[in-house]
């Protein structure tokens, strides 16, 4: 066994590596200048895959996310400890039940699982191309506060969506800052079984409420 190893690494390391032939990349992203219609791509991508997006303003927030609550029935909320927008998410919430995500996740695992019923975000940024939101976890923010509770409700500025990933990690440098983990969402979690029924809310969040806040 020893000797079929050596011969077979042996082999390997004498092999003479053949340099690749340019492939052609025919993919092209989708590219637009037109704010407008950037906003339009983002949205109609998000609502096609089920998600529900409302636009509001910076002053309207507070009561915009206080009224999703309402509307959805949402009675304890899981929270993260700072971002831009934080001041609003608690002034929103100061009449539920909230949790902030500033413990080790062992100590409330149970009531995260359990009883929670929405995490509240803010995003990195937004994909218009394909719909898609971006995510940026970190200790302030936690992932598990879009991919535990039943419902996600995701707040993104306007300014901040761009056409296509490839535009969005030049724009943002990512290559000076790599962050160690990314969550890109498109929609609530969905699954389907080998007969093709789908089904929302099997590993993740059934409801995805994105809050699109328009720049002052």
């Amino acid at each position: 066994m020893s000797s079929a190893r050596n011969a077979i690494l042996s082999r390997l390391r004498d092999a003479k590596p053949e340099a690749k032939a340019m492939e052609t990349i025919i993919y092209q992203p989708w590219v637009s200048e037109d704010e407008k219609v950037i906003t339009e791509r983002f949205i109609a991508g998000l609502s096609a895959s089920h998600a529900e997006v409302i636009s509001t303003s910076h002053k309207a927030l507070s009561k915009l996310i206080e009224e999703v609550a309402v509307g959805k029935q949402l009675e304890h909320i899981a929270l993260g400890t700072s971002g831009e927008f934080h001041e609003h998410i608690i002034q929103a919430t100061k009449s539920l039940k909230t949790v902030f995500f500033d413990n080790d996740i062992k100590d409330w695992k149970s009531s995260l699982f359990n009883n929670v019923d929405a995490g509240i975000t803010h995003c990195r940024a937004g994909i218009a191309d394909t719909g898609t939101l971006v995510l940026w976890p970190d200790v302030s923010e936690p992932r598990t506060l879009s991919l535990v509770p039943p419902c996600h409700i995701a707040l993104i500025k306007r300014s901040t969506i761009v056409s296509n990933f490839a535009e969005l990690m030049e724009m943002q440098a990512w290559q000076n800052n790599m962050p160690t983990n990314i969550v890109l969402v498109s929609g609530p979690s969905k699954t389907a079984d080998i007969q093709q029924t789908l089904a929302y809310g099997a590993h993740g969040p059934s409801q995805l409420v994105v809050i699109l806040i328009e720049d002052m």
